[in-house]
């Protein structure tokens, strides 16, 4: 079901604790723009139905990207396309975004657009639980000298 924009937007400027729907919709746009450089096939396009229709368009619409960004990278593209951004910025403003569009894709959908980004974007969705170790990566060991 698609999310409505008034929806949509209310809780990207929630989570992004931003002070007008504007500041909310200038991060949408470039984050969106940016993911959709990432994705293809049907994983983007179900993403896009879940979306408001004008975000919809931007992530089918994205801009070019020539290789696929790390999450670090990713979030220093989002600070470098939005005036005053910094990187610290840029991360809260890519979290608020992406858990959203994560929420209106739920977790199967969720799991397939992982599954097409570099490691590390399942903690940008706000779903590290859906990672999938892929077939080259060792699994994360529980015994990891932690002891918080």
């Amino acid at each position: 079901m698609r999310m409505q924009w008034d929806e949509f937007l209310a809780a990207v400027q929630e989570r992004g604790e931003y002070g007008t729907p504007q500041e909310a919709e200038r991060a949408a746009r470039v984050v969106l723009a940016l993911l959709g450089a990432h994705l293809v096939g049907e994983a983007r396009t179900e993403l896009a139905g879940r979306l408001p229709e004008t975000f919809a368009m931007v992530l089918l619409n994205p801009l070019q990207a020539h290789e696929p960004l790390s999450p670090e990278r990713f979030i220093r593209a989002t600070a470098a396309w939005i005036e005053g951004a910094t990187e610290r910025t840029a991360t809260w403003d890519v979290s608020a975004v992406l858990s959203v569009a994560a929420d209106a894709a739920g977790e199967d959908l969720m799991s397939r657009v992982l599954l097409q980004l570099p490691p590390g974007y399942d903690l940008l969705f706000g779903r590290p639980k859906l990672a999938v170790p892929r077939p080259d990566e060792p699994e994360p060991s529980s015994a990891s000298g932690n002891t918080q």
